[in-house]
């Protein structure tokens, strides 16, 4: 399986915790359900091309979080999250992805109203895309 994770070498955020968090999405999201076996640390760092200390990195981290359990002899899984946890996960994503996009707009100038205005455009145009669907 080629897993749906997008890193990006441009970002400063560290490819771990990209990894990280765009699997914490995934079973946050739904994705990846309790108990769904996850790729080998091996399988996925060449997968992804990165290296195997980085994924390695990615899966404690999110072990030691609870999303993933790892099974002597068995394999690592998405473990079962608490509907809270997924919630957090789910409000913590969205804010970081609007706190860059505010970010992004100030860096180019975009007064605070403007930067308002154009969300609430970006708003509009997706329920006018969901009232046609």
């Amino acid at each position: 399986m080629k897993w749906p994770i997008r890193l990006s070498k441009d970002s400063r955020e560290p490819i771990y915790h990209q990894i990280e968090n765009q699997l914490k999405a995934l079973i946050a999201g739904g994705q990846l359900e309790a108990g769904t076996p996850l790729p080998s640390i091996r399988a996925l760092s060449k997968d992804l091309e990165v290296s195997v200390i980085t994924t390695r990195r990615a899966y404690q981290d999110l072990e030691q979080q609870g999303f993933i359990e790892t099974i002597q002899g068995k394999g690592t899984f998405v473990a079962e999250v608490a509907g809270t946890s997924r919630q957090q996960v789910k409000m913590d994503a969205v804010w970081r992805a609007l706190e860059e996009a505010a970010e992004t707009a100030r860096r180019y100038d975009y007064s605070y109203p403007q930067i308002e205005e154009l969300f609430s455009e970006i708003l509009e145009q997706l329920r006018k895309k969901e009232e046609k669907a």
